[in-house]
């Protein structure tokens, strides 16, 4: 009885023993696990960046189906360069200076209609919690004027969720802008001068007539524009585009060289480049003095893309098809004058490998790095222009060039 009870006990003892794991075992589990999870990581953030990505397209979406409520409302597209206009030194938060975007009149149909009321009526609030006195006017201040509340508002249809910028020193930011061609050419001004404070309506020979020349993309700056003024087809014209917003890394997708000759960039589009203003050890980065090139004159801090949703100001809400998406932003002009003034300003965004692009029937489609933007080194059509540049010619970009003209009689007959 005593060798039977011995028996039993060694064997409970034995299978006590068996139940635990060795440490070799918990290693070699534990060791699995990180294998699984380092493969898995990836795709939990493949899925997730498709996830923004998708949200991106849906918000571009709902910008075209904006639009197109617009027009069917108006009969014609909201102004780029819109808004409110006095002769002389109006104060700047008493009169906008016909410096809108186009998405300020597209608020009410993009389910903001209470930030629509705020704009199109007097309006005291300040964003420091004072009241403003006068109050400022219908259809706001400049859009440079910090204090107003509506152009500090992030709408969310027009943010990505891709891109993490946020904050100061940006006002209220927008990843989607309007197309404005293949030309730089007038595509800060369209069809009118300002001459010491004093708008001018130039007659059809001089500036009008410029202008027309070269403002060849669906938006033309001060001047409405219409889906019957699209004659290459709706399907075949991009009319926005997205953006990438500034997050103060001195990124040349983001903030803007700016040079003193516009002339120069028009004829050499990718003047920045060649002027060695791109740090040749990160391309996508200005130079900075460390690693070659030339530190060249950027915008200041506040005037990163994107920046100001209800600025028609080039780098804030507009775009060209001259350079492939995500090359470096580059305006002409004297420094002084900020980024209201022309230059090469592409697509870009934080997604991998392009951006998308609103078509003007509403289809969004995504555009990749390497779509074929034709010789960049012809310059822009212009009234000037001569050979592949002259007024009336086909597009010198490519299908990127033709895509962004609206009535230049191109076939697009490639995917993109």
């Amino acid at each position: 009885m005593h060798h039977f009870q011995n028996s039993q006990s060694r064997c409970a003892l034995a299978a006590s023993r068996r139940r635990g794991f060795t440490l070799v075992e918990l290693l070699v589990v534990i060791a699995i696990i990180g294998v699984l999870v380092g493969l898995l990581l990836p795709a939990v953030q493949a899925a997730r960046e498709a996830a923004r990505r998708m949200s991106c397209s849906n918000n571009f979406k709902q910008l075209g189906l904006a639009l197109h409520n617009y027009h069917s409302a108006y009969n014609q597209l909201p102004r780029q360069y819109g808004g409110t206009w006095s002769d002389g030194n109006t104060p700047t938060d008493m009169n906008n200076r016909m410096q809108l975007s186009f998405l300020v009149g597209l608020t009410p149909f993009m389910e903001q209609q209470a930030l629509w009321e705020q704009i199109s009526n007097p309006n005291q609030s300040r964003v420091d919690g004072g009241t403003q006195s006068p109050p400022f006017p219908s259809m706001g201040a400049a859009p440079y004027v910090d204090q107003y509340v509506p152009w500090n508002t992030e709408i969310p249809t027009l943010r990505c969720p891709s891109d993490p910028g946020v904050g100061e020193p940006s006002m209220g930011r927008t990843n989607y802008a309007a197309c404005l061609g293949d030309s730089i050419d007038m595509m800060d001004s369209g069809p009118i001068q300002i001459n010491n404070g004093v708008l001018v309506r130039p007659t059809p020979s001089s500036v009008a007539q410029r202008a027309q020349a070269g403002c060849r993309g669906v938006f033309v700056a001060h001047r409405d524009m219409r889906f019957r003024d699209i004659l290459d087809g709706l399907s075949n014209t991009v009319m926005c585009g997205e953006i990438a917003t500034d997050l103060g890394d001195r990124n040349n997708r983001t903030i803007a060289a700016i040079e003193n000759d516009t002339d120069e960039i028009r004829d050499e589009p990718d003047f920045c480049f060649h002027d060695g203003l791109v740090s040749p050890l990160r391309p996508r980065f200005w130079a900075d003095g460390t690693g070659g090139g030339t530190v060249p004159t950027l915008a200041a801090a506040d005037q990163g893309r994107g920046f100001r949703w209800a600025s028609a100001g080039t780098v804030f809400s507009e775009f060209n098809t001259i350079l492939p998406p995500n090359r470096e932003l580059c305006l002409g002009g004297d420094p002084g004058d900020g980024v209201y003034v022309p230059g090469v300003a592409t697509i870009s965004s934080y997604h991998q490998g392009g951006a998308h692009i609103l078509l003007s029937d509403g289809a969004v489609s995504f555009i990749t790095d390497s779509i074929d933007a034709g010789d960049i080194h012809i310059g822009n059509v212009w009234s000037g222009g001569t050979g592949g540049a002259a007024v009336g010619s086909a597009s010198p970009y490519g299908l990127w060039g033709s895509l962004g003209t609206r009535a230049s009689g191109e076939v697009v007959s490639q995917d993109f």
